[in-house]
């Protein structure tokens, strides 16, 4: 019979826990196990900062976007063949905010209108490289085609927009006027005089054509641009821009008009009493 306190064994219940402790302190560690818990674990992902064809295309692309490149990286994968090939891609190096100020430059200079215009609107772009794109793309300005120049209306940035506004084709002005960050406050500023034809005719079919302060605007450019000499203007114009205006607001339009007929035409008629 096995009594309460005793081991199962034969010995007291307390000789078992002190054996353990003799025999733990008997046995030396593993030093392997110790080398395994000292090694340093390797990086999973490990950035290998190769050029094709050492590394897939698909990796250096998500390279080319990667803020902290090494020194002089940048300026070795700008000198690959199949890169200089493709110079939509060169924007990514031209536009990197390590890019050294010289390559920049020389890659800015090489690359065409659509590149330059897509580093121009990238936010996360260097300054320097949007600022230097901007004026490039205003240099190019007059010697790019209607189509170009239509192309390009849509997705100007905000430094050319007082350019394309003065672009001679109704085309290129109603691609301008559905620019995604074309504001209202940004429009009214443009309409100025002197109003001509092209402008007025592009705003007339234009997602602007019902509201109220760009109808406003047009009418005083209007109204000062009727007068100037080979104006191709005409008191027509301003129907459109009446129609969009309520009762009260085409009153008080009409009392800034200095033109005694488009005055006339905007005040609306009121019929003599019987």
């Amino acid at each position: 019979m096995v009594q309460f306190g005793a081991d199962p064994l034969g010995g007291p219940k307390g000789n078992i826990g002190k054996a353990r402790r003799v025999a733990q302190k008997a046995v030396p560690p593993d030093p392997r196990l110790q080398t395994l818990y000292t090694l340093p674990m390797p990086h999973p992902n490990p950035t290998p900062w190769a050029l094709p064809p050492d590394v897939p295309w698909p990796r250096f692309l998500r390279l080319l976007r990667h803020p902290e490149p090494p020194r002089g990286w940048l300026e070795a994968a700008a000198e690959l063949p199949e890169l200089m090939k493709r110079p939509l891609l060169l924007r990514w190096i031209a536009q990197h905010a390590k890019a050294p100020a010289h390559l920049r430059s020389r890659l800015l200079a090489r690359l065409p209108w659509r590149a330059l215009a897509a580093v121009a609107a990238d936010a996360a772009a260097h300054p320097q490289a949007r600022q230097q794109a901007t004026e490039k793309l205003r240099q190019q300005w007059p010697t790019m085609t209607t189509g170009e120049r239509r192309s390009l209306a849509i997705h100007a940035p905000r430094h050319l927009w007082s350019l394309v506004w003065r672009a001679p084709s109704v085309t290129v002005l109603a691609a301008f006027l559905q620019h995604p960050k074309l504001g209202l406050e940004a429009l009214v500023a443009l309409i100025q005089p002197p109003l001509r034809p092209t402008q007025a005719e592009a705003l007339a079919t234009s997602r602007w054509r019902e509201v109220g302060p760009v109808a406003e605007q047009v009418l005083q450019a209007l109204d000062r641009s009727l007068a100037l000499p080979d104006s191709g203007l005409a008191l027509g114009h301003a129907a459109p821009w009446i129609k969009a205006l309520e009762e009260d607001a085409r009153i008080l339009a009409a009392s800034r008009l200095v033109t005694p007929a488009l005055r006339r035409l905007v005040h609306p008629r009121r019929l003599d009493p019987e």
